[in-house]
């Protein structure tokens, strides 16, 4: 089962995937019925698709995709930006869970990237120590987005990715046998 669901953890469509597929092919007849116009969309790795962002333009909507080594060269490339040169966008400090947690938003602008119209890349590093064990966590997570430089702060940034991290947590926890496929956002209920 592959699933939409917004910030409030409402579903918005649910499609089933067929036996032996995986979510790619069930990615747009998902989103078909659902309005995208002035959403931004978020997806795990796997739907950072160049089909998927072309489609999701084509609709009106922005994305937020999260880039992996399973597109190799494109991962190479975000990954290799002067990252330690680039100003810090966002930060937020947390305490919850039993943990504390840093997390850190850089952005650059592109003015190409090879992802249908990807205006920027986008670097998390998150800092996660639990208080029970002492242990540290350090995780950094690259993206790409269609958002254009300065049509949203850093900060509205971080809650959207942090936000795509909320509903995959819920989903998983609830016991959905598929990953999150997206949340969508209006602008009017989350500014953009």
């Amino acid at each position: 089962m592959l699933a939409a669901m917004d910030h409030t953890g409402t579903v918005l469509a649910q499609r089933q995937v067929a036996y032996k597929s995986n979510e790619i092919p069930a990615f747009a007849p998902l989103l078909d019925t659902i309005d995208l116009t002035d959403t931004v969309i978020t997806a795990d790795a796997l739907h950072t698709q160049h089909a998927h962002g072309t489609y999701l333009r084509e609709r009106g909507a922005h994305y937020i995709a999260q880039v992996k080594a399973n597109h190799p060269t494109l991962f190479d490339r975000v990954r290799r930006l002067p990252w330690p040169d680039i100003t810090l966008d966002h930060y937020e400090r947390t305490r919850a869970h039993h943990r504390h947690e840093i997390r850190r938003l850089k952005t650059a602008a592109f003015a190409h990237i090879d992802h249908p119209e990807a205006r920027q890349a986008l670097q998390v590093v998150r800092w996660r120590q639990d208080f029970t064990s002492g242990k540290l966590t350090i995780e950094r997570v690259y993206l790409i987005t269609s958002v254009p430089p300065g049509a949203a702060s850093g900060a509205q940034l971080a809650a959207r990715i942090r936000g795509h991290w909320k509903i995959e947590n819920l989903l998983h926890h609830v016991g959905c046998p598929r990953s999150c496929l997206s949340d969508s956002t209006r602008p009017h209920a989350r500014t953009t």
